[in-house]
């Protein structure tokens, strides 16, 4: 198995995680663990750390489809060497410190750990290209 495919499939588990976080702050809020049980018929705004983790959540699910594409092109073409594997953990270590980043509100340090995930999936796909 190739470095970005190993990682890919990390990030995946990366994802999972990252979907059960809201959940989490959200049953430490009054009212939020019946809320949570109920079927949700009734909107009700989430706490900070809540909204936080869900948009964390989106935006990753948002990201990991570019780095799908990027590890799958670089593993089919056989492009996959020492610095797409390198390029693919800097794209998952940058993913895991993006969620408590956003979650605690760490300003400007939550950016930077998105533009150097975004551009390890940059170089990834120009890899793949030659």
């Amino acid at each position: 198995m190739t470095q970005p495919l190993l990682v890919l499939i990390l990030a995946a588990l990366l994802q999972m995680a990252q979907m059960l976080i809201p959940g989490y702050y959200m049953t430490r809020t009054p009212g939020g663990r019946a809320w949570n049980a109920s079927p949700r018929d009734a909107d009700r705004k989430p706490g900070i750390e809540e909204g936080r983790a869900a948009r964390a959540f989106e935006n990753h699910d948002r990201n990991l489809l570019l780095f799908a594409i990027a590890a799958f092109a670089i593993h089919v073409t056989g492009q996959a060497n020492g610095w797409t594997g390198f390029l693919a953990w800097v794209y998952l270590l940058a993913r895991v410190l993006y969620v408590p980043a956003y979650i605690l509100g760490w300003v400007p340090w939550r950016s930077l750990i998105w533009m150097v995930s975004f551009a390890a999936i940059g170089l990834l796909l120009l890899a793949a290209l030659v």
